[in-house]
């Protein structure tokens, strides 16, 4: 039994084997003692048609099962392949399913023995994998994948990593296998039986050399500090020529083409630095941004032993400097140079949290198999940074439990040494380059308790996302979910959460003093705060819902509160904010008086009591972060732009107030520009028709103290890109929504064919977009293409775009995300549609306010705000396509006014010059045909 696994897999016609779906291929690998040792693989009869999408995702088709055995003529070889064996499968439960329906109706006994999944084992052992799919796991563990969705395939590649988890979890140490154990038991496989029935063989490793166990937790050993100053103190010479630079870079690279521009770049980069100068640098897609600014900041910092701060928008980013920009770096440097990441704090573990929260009992799944991982990424973590895991939602609500905080009760000193937070800020105190976010720079700037070293030089890469970012990082919000969740922590006495526990701690105070509330009455202020928090929110709703003007019929809205509305709606929500902040105010003073008592006696209390006090201290500076929020956004007259967004189907669940600043060009040019010697600011797009001005009026930096370069594309877009504008298509506003549709539907169906799909089509508004994709299913032109829409298809913009890249035919709707930030190269995407130019809506709140700001400055909102914000985006999305040399393509602009209106010539000139072809979208689809 130990030792013998059955791996299956199957194809079938659908999801649903009690619908009557069934299997078209059956697949079956035997390990014994570690070893494949058979393996067997039939197609399947189903007796009835192969679905479309089924033929194109498995390559099987009816004429391919025509003469195929039935299930039941392979009953007999099924069951003698499980018997006294483990049952294994990619996501068990669905082929364990079909399969028990298929031994039933055959009249043959179901499978009732043990079972695992690799599915959750990946989770637990890889759970860094960015994702679990059985072709990305493959991948990533460079295993031979050459027909996925074929079950003869599946099954070998799934019986390989079967073998890969095995040896991965004998390499584990032992107390990690004894908590493993432990935990599993509340997994849907039986991982449990199987690591108690094979605690022997899997006896783990003490990994003396790379583990240490602190606390009955297996860390990963840190590395000693490398002191890496220079031996002779020479001073570091910047390389000025570009034979200097060129020979640098080859020291790391094998084969290196010269980028003039990218040297350009470094020299203009190192000489801001020197002669402390802010700095706008737009560089083309292809000039080697990052090397572009990293070598020059690597000589500035060591030669005049300054750190500097590199911020981003994205994690992507972050991880592309890390994992490649960086180790390049290090490879051509003739010295070594410091390179560190650092984010804000609940960003990583807190050990103390985590050893604590294992004791816990009764966890859900999500919580159970969390914990799994959290113990598997501490043997191989050095950072404790919550990014490296993949978690699940359920995941990321545990996160939130263990994750690092300020400590005011209680602080075990035996985690002090490996504390991930305190780590990464002593890291970063010694480093050369400090690589951080948005939000954590602005944080630090704004003086919410600086984490950053004093720096004066920063650099801001994706730098056209500075003025959103601050604009939300200066501005407020509140969702009734987060208040829910945030209450229900606290909960009433008797839901027995942080308030049961802390009368708990006071009950055995005898002298409490007269001061304190009683607990029933904190408990009926705890009853009404639930139900004045919801009125709160119902109110909100109502005042949403009688100021819409939804006459697009949209379930999603946005309606600006604005304080001139002096309605009844207006005033109930005002006096309804009062109250709800009155209440939270007895609330905090009530808990608080009650922990104050506790610190002053403090040694009465208890270890464990004194955690529980630190949970229900974070729980205070929460709920007091909430009342601030609330105050400021309803009590106080503030100039921020307030406005809530709904979703008229749940509109208590999914309803959020936000304020943001109409501008923050003043406070990023006191709290920033003038307090920094150099600040370069980097992307693809800051121009417009070649002016910085845009972009240097909404972040407020002066025209004369700043340089500003442009260092174009190195690939030959007139070459490579053809840029198509169909002329038989309605002008935008001259229809309705579904008569655009309709139109922009057809002509999608003609691209897609003449194409052969590999289509990315970005929308400005997704109630469009979901119509198209409703249109283009329900037409069935396209069903031989996958076609994959944000919103509608289930998974992250990066894996939506995997999917994209695995389909030959396939088809990609996106909108908002997909403007920027998704890197597709070679034939993965061959055509780019722009259904609409990317104009904000002017019923927009902050859009509306922005406009109303600029006109009472005596200045044209369209010119100076509409147009410039929409040919930045309109750049980003033509920059989806080519992404290397190599590639070439074709972009398709419906939106007419690019080429009837005045203000379109601004949208092409903003782009690298490219051949322009109008025409009939027949005519177009023939030259798409010849061109691609």
């Amino acid at each position: 039994m130990l030792n013998k696994f059955i791996v299956v897999d199957l194809e079938t016609t659908g999801n649903t084997p009690k619908k009557g779906d069934k299997i078209i291929q059956f697949a079956a690998v035997v390990i014994e003692n570690g070893k494949i040792t058979e393996q067997f693989s039939s197609l399947i009869n189903p007796q009835k048609p192969i679905p479309v999408f089924i033929e194109e995702l498995t390559g099987i088709n009816d004429d391919m099962v025509k003469n195929a055995p039935l299930f039941s003529e392979i009953t007999e070889k099924v069951q003698s392949l499980l018997e006294g064996a483990y049952f294994v499968a990619h996501n068990v439960l669905f082929d364990l399913s079909f399969l028990q329906e298929e031994l039933l109706l055959a009249g043959s006994e179901g499978f009732y023995g043990s079972v695992l999944d690799t599915v959750e084992m990946a989770r637990i052992l890889y759970p860094t994998a960015d994702s679990y799919k059985l072709s990305d796991l493959a991948e990533k563990e460079n295993l031979s994948h050459d027909r996925p969705h074929q079950a003869d395939s599946d099954a070998l590649v799934t019986a390989e990593l079967f073998l890969l988890l095995l040896n991965r979890l004998s390499s584990l140490p032992t107390v990690t296998l004894t908590q493993l154990t432990h935990l599993s038991g509340g997994l849907k496989s039986d991982l449990q039986l199987f690591l108690e029935e094979m605690r022997e063989t899997l006896e783990g490793t003490s990994g003396l050399n790379t583990i240490e166990i602190v606390n009955d937790l297996a860390l990963k050993k840190t590395k000693p500090e490398n002191n890496h100053e220079l031996q002779n103190k020479e001073k570091i010479q910047y390389p000025e020529s570009e034979e200097d630079k060129a020979a640098i870079i080859r020291n790391g690279l094998n084969s290196y083409t010269k980028r003039v521009g990218q040297f350009k770049m470094m020299d203009t980069v190192y000489h801001s630095l020197q002669h402390s100068r802010h700095t706008l640098i737009e560089a083309g897609t292809g000039v080697g941004k990052s090397l572009g600014y990293l070598l020059p900041l690597a000589y500035f910092s060591k030669d005049y032993n300054k750190p500097i701060i590199v911020s981003t928008h994205t994690i992507q980013l972050q991880e592309q400097l890390l994992t490649k920009e960086i180790p390049l770096l290090s490879r051509i440097l003739p010295f070594q140079v410091k390179v560190v990441l650092l984010k804000g704090r609940n960003h990583y573990l807190n050990l103390e949290k985590f050893h604590q929260s294992l004791l816990d009992e009764n966890d859900n799944y999500d919580t159970t198999l969390t914990k799994m991982q959290i113990l598997v990424w501490l043997t191989e973590t050095e950072t404790g940074d919550k990014d490296e895991l993949n978690l699940s939602s359920g995941g990321l609500l545990y996160w939130d439990k263990i994750r690092e905080e300020p400590k005011v009760f209680f602080e075990d000193k035996r985690w002090q040494e490996k504390d991930f937070y305190q780590r990464a800020i002593i890291n970063a105190q010694k480093a050369d380059i400090i690589i951080t976010n948005h939000s954590l720079l602005l944080s630090d700037i704004k003086g919410d308790g600086s984490l950053l070293p004093a720096s004066d030089y920063i650099v801001i890469d994706e730098g056209h996302h500075l003025e959103k970012a601050a604009s939300r990082f200066f501005g407020y919000s509140l969702d009734y979910l987060s208040t829910r969740l945030l209450i229900s922590k606290f909960g009433t006495y008797e839901q027995r959460q942080l308030f049961y526990d802390m009368e708990q701690i006071l009950s055995r105070f005898s002298a409490t003093g007269s001061s304190l509330l009683h607990t029933f009455e904190l408990n009926q202020l705890i009853v009404d705060f639930h139900y004045e928090m919801d009125e709160f929110f119902k109110l909100m709703g109502l005042y949403a819902k009688t100021k819409t003007n939804n006459k697009k019929g949209n379930n999603r809205i946005k309606v600006r509160f604005a304080s001139t509305d002096i309605g009844r709606e207006r005033k109930a929500l005002t006096h309804s904010a009062e109250r709800l902040s009155f209440i939270l105010k007895d609330v905090l003073m009530a808990i608080e008086s009650r922990l104050n008592l506790f610190k002053a006696e403090k040694a009465l209390i208890s270890i464990s009591e004194q955690k529980k006090l630190e949970n229900i201290s974070e729980f205070v500076t929460e709920l007091d972060e909430f009342r601030n929020v609330l105050i400021n956004c309803f009590i106080k007259d503030t100039n921020e732009v307030k406005w809530i967004e709904m979703d008229t189907r749940s509109p208590q669940n999914i309803t959020t107030f936000l304020a943001q600043p109409a501008t923050v060009a003043e406070q990023l040019r006191e709290r920033l520009f003038k307090t920094k010697k150099a600040v370069i600011l980097t992307s693809a797009t800051l121009s417009v028709n070649h002016s910085f001005k845009y972009i240097m009026r909404e972040i407020g930096l002066e025209a004369d103290s700043t340089v500003h370069m442009t260092i174009p594309s190195p690939f030959k877009y007139k070459d490579q890109v053809q840029l198509l504008i169909p002329d038989d298509l309605p002008e935008i506003n001259s229809v309705s929504l579904d008569e655009y549709v309709i139109a922009i539907t057809e002509h999608i169906i003609t691209i897609a064919e003449a194409a052969r799909g590999r289509l990315l089509i970005l929308f400005t508004a997704y109630d469009m977009l979901k119509k198209t994709y409703d249109l283009i299913k329900e037409s069935g032109f396209l069903n031989e293409y996958v076609l994959i829409a944000q919103g509608i298809s289930s998974g992250s913009r990066s894996r939506l775009t995997r999917n994209f890249q695995r389909y030959e035919k396939a088809i990609l709707l996106g909108t908002s995300s997909f403007w920027e930030g998704v890197d597709i190269p070679g034939e993965d995407l061959s055509c780019l549609v722009i259904v609409r130019l990317p104009f904000s809506p002017p019923d927009e709140p902050l859009v509306e306010a922005k406009c109303q700001l600029i006109e009472r400055q005596g200045r044209n909102a369209f010119s100076d705000y509409s147009l410039p914000e929409a040919i930045l985006r309109f750049k980003q999305g033509f920059g989806r396509l080519i992404r290397n040399e190599s590639d070439r393509g074709i972009v398709i602009i419906f939106d007419r006014r690019i080429v009837t209106t005045q203000y379109g010539k601004a949208f092409l000139k903003s782009i690298p010059s490219v051949p322009i072809k109008k025409g009939k979208m027949v005519e177009l689809a023939e030259f798409i045909q010849k061109w691609i």
